[in-house]
């Protein structure tokens, strides 16, 4: 069993307003034929590498309608072993590695059409990343998964989805989502 907490949101007086403020949290049962459809609301999972397909299909639940995907994590907590899981859930069939050599690598998939993966972490400055053709892949309107943005933050848009991870043990890791708009 995976449990996954969601923090859901209550907007404040005027059912228009884009003011929000924390009210609960839930916990959810995620299985493999069901996944819940959330409105307004961040994850927190704490998995195992056996769970992390799981997590996966519940992360693109949630952030399916953002392009730039921003993955926070010190080295080692599974950053590319987390991306290639979803890359699978995504129906990608070509290999899948981390591109810190490459900077991107592109991938297709039946449900996300091309998928651009960056790894930012041997960048020096924006500009360096700009001459690799990050900026471009950015742009593209593609779904693109950024391990290392902190590198190269610039260059990141406003509506950014970011994710951050985190080693609890050796076989544990917790995944968290930031609130839209609240830059790290």
């Amino acid at each position: 069993m995976l449990l996954i907490k969601y923090k859901f949101n209550t907007k404040l007086q005027n059912p228009h307003s884009t003011n929000y403020r924390n009210t609960d949290y839930k916990y959810i049962m995620v299985s493999n034929d069901l996944f819940p459809v959330l409105y307004l609301c961040y994850m927190d999972a704490i998995f195992t590498l056996n769970q992390i397909r799981q997590v996966a299909a519940a992360l693109w639940k949630e952030g399916k309608n953002k392009k730039v995907w921003a993955f926070y994590a010190t080295m080692g907590t599974g950053k590319t072993t987390f991306i290639h899981a979803l890359c699978e859930e995504l129906g990608v069939v070509s290999a899948i590695s981390s591109p810190t050599f490459a900077i991107i690598n592109e991938y297709e998939s039946p449900v996300a059409g091309a998928i651009y993966h960056m790894d930012w972490y041997r960048l020096k400055s924006e500009e360096e990343a700009v001459n690799a053709g990050v900026e471009d892949s950015l742009l593209s309107g593609q779904l693109c998964l950024v391990e290392w943005p902190e590198n190269a933050p610039g260059l990141l848009p406003d509506d950014t989805f970011e994710i951050h991870m985190e080693a609890l043990d050796v076989d544990t890791r917790r995944l968290y989502t930031g609130e839209p708009g609240v830059k790290s």
